[in-house]
């Protein structure tokens, strides 16, 4: 997964007041500032120049810029939210994709549809979009219509019976080279899609499932601490884990992939 730029964006004051389902407690804003300089910190390692954008008080789960955009290498996609408080989120990562990409016109998804960045997977330009209880299935059909336009493929998976999934990649991490990582909640969504596309499936067990949101950047795979079982996988099929405190992320149900949005 070759990318040379990323989208940042660190917690803001009111951080705690985001959504959430977890039940590890609130936030400790100071810790979480500290976790996300340290990840952007990797991501330069790994070679990336880094879009700050300064927290905005209006959007309090505004750190997870992922959601907010679909990138590609032939063009942008603002998504729409499935949280109503986070509809603005686009705004600004809008005016920096434009600046970044040269490009005034970035297709959108539409009201009635609702897309978050965390529900869509690429895999070497075929996109699985995930209809969750963020990303509806009219956005997810918009969202497919306009990517099979920039002539890539996609297709939709139903992940709505889960009950531990937020998004798609809460669940699932391509890694590149036909090979995958799925929490085993995943099972019976992908088994259409194994056959299809994934060539080596990495099944992340149930203690260890927060790991399977897990990103490759260049030559390393982001992995969060505190998963022997996901980083022995990896390192056993060459893989080069690099591991990161996500406590206080995990607390307001956001994982790795959710913190940049990379092209």
């Amino acid at each position: 997964m070759n990318f040379s730029r990323a989208i940042v964006r660190p917690p803001g004051v009111n951080y705690a007041a985001g959504l959430t389902s977890a039940v590890d407690g609130a936030p400790d804003l100071g810790l979480a500032l500290q976790q996300h300089a340290h990840y952007c910190e990797v991501l330069r390692a790994c070679g990336l120049e880094l879009i700050r954008l300064e927290p905005d008080p209006a959007y309090p789960d505004g750190t997870f810029v992922e959601d907010a955009a679909i990138v590609t290498a032939r063009g942008a996609i603002l998504t729409r939210p499935g949280a109503p408080s986070r509809t603005g989120e686009t705004d600004s990562v809008g005016e920096a994709l434009r600046a970044a990409l040269h490009a005034p016109d970035i297709r959108r998804i539409e009201a009635p549809g609702t897309v978050d960045g965390g529900d869509v997977c690429d895999a070497d330009g075929h996109f699985v979009i995930g209809v969750s209880a963020r990303t509806n299935e009219d956005g997810a059909n918009q969202l497919r219509s306009h990517l099979q336009s920039m002539k890539f493929s996609a297709s939709i998976v139903d992940i709505r019976a889960s009950k531990t999934l937020l998004h798609l990649k809460t669940g699932i991490a391509y890694l590149g080279d036909g090979v995958w990582m799925a929490a085993e909640a995943l099972e019976q969504e992908l088994e259409a899609l194994a056959r299809l596309y994934m060539r080596v499936l990495i099944t992340v067990s149930r203690d260890e499932a927060y790991a399977a949101n897990c990103v490759r950047v260049n030559d390393s795979v982001l992995v969060p601490a505190g998963y022997p079982g996901v980083v022995a996988a990896l390192r056993s099929r060459g893989f080069r884990p690099v591991l990161l405190d996500m406590s206080e992320f995990k607390k307001m149900d956001g994982g790795l992939s959710c913190l940049s949005l990379r092209f």
